[in-house]
């Protein structure tokens, strides 16, 4: 599987397209049956401002020379939100988004101390959802990731080849969503990432539930919110993350999980502390892939 910046931008614009309808903005309805779901082209055209055989172009992969305030234009009469706009900006500015090619990136070891200062799970994140490095909370959190090959340390072959995760995260298919989305994202900055484009064919053959989520065209951000979790040593967690932007390095997130003070979760948790790496060897478990 490639990723292809022309394939993608028609894509996307046809799901989002097939995603409204008349009533959501407020066109009237015409006596006829529609043949197929959402707006039409003319439609779309119309609400955004544009000629129908301009947006046209667009939708069949042409997003060459489309200034802002056009790609503004149409995503707001798609109804798009923040980061599915930020996605159709970087797939409209060319075949490389503006941006360099694969590389792993590097954590800085000052990084890493303040890691190890915190005293909740925290990990830093990079491009294709991998993690870079993570502290000991981390660890006794989500397993020993150490064990595993550079490789394998990523997000989306935890939640897709991980059976762990499985149980891990009780709201697992929200989580997987979640990392699909991360990945689209990725794909429209870095279409010619060859670590990506390997990553998202593997998980196609092997993930049908992958593939599923894929091709919905779903994108996200990666910010805050909540997870369920049950860890074979404590039990349910109710935990709070958010996800931080490194400002120097844009490419990197500095990622914490904490739960809410005087809860059971945040007992848990401290529990966890405690016991150190025997937490991180009797809890949950990760393997390298055969």
């Amino acid at each position: 599987m490639t990723v292809d910046p022309r394939t993608e931008l028609s894509e996307f614009l046809r799901g989002r397209r097939a995603r409204l309808s008349p009533d959501d903005v407020g066109l009237p309805r015409y006596g006829r049956t529609r043949r197929v779901p959402g707006l039409r082209r003319e439609e779309l055209a119309q609400l955004a401002g544009v000629s129908v055989a301009y947006y046209t172009r667009l939708e069949q992969g042409n997003g060459r020379n489309v200034s802002e305030e056009v790609i503004d234009s149409i995503a707001r009469a798609l109804r798009l939100n923040e980061a599915e706009h930020t996605y159709l900006r970087n797939l409209t500015k060319g075949p490389h988004g503006g941006k360099k090619k694969s590389a792993r990136s590097q954590v800085r070891p000052n990084l890493q101390h303040l890691l190890d200062s915190v005293g909740v799970p925290a990990y830093v994140g990079g491009r294709r959802a991998d993690v870079l490095a993570w502290n000991p909370m981390a660890a006794a959190l989500f397993g020993d990731w150490g064990q595993l090959p550079p490789r394998e340390r990523n997000w989306a072959r935890f939640i897709f080849l991980q059976p762990s995760y499985q149980q891990l995260f009780l709201n697992w298919e929200s989580k997987a969503a979640d990392v699909v989305g991360y990945l689209r994202m990725d794909a429209g900055c870095y279409p010619d990432d060859p670590e990506l484009t390997a990553l998202i064919g593997e998980l196609s053959v092997k993930s049908e539930l992958f593939r599923q989520l894929w091709a919905k065209h779903d994108v996200k951000e990666k910010n805050f919110g909540t997870k369920l979790l049950h860890h074979p040593l404590v039990g349910d967690l109710t935990l709070q993350y958010e996800s931080l932007r490194m400002p120097a390095e844009p490419d990197l997130f500095f990622t914490t999980y904490y739960a809410e003070p005087g809860t059971p979760s945040a007992e848990a948790l401290q529990l966890l502390a405690s016991w150190g790496a025997d937490a991180t060897r009797a809890g949950v478990s990760v393997k390298t892939e055969a």
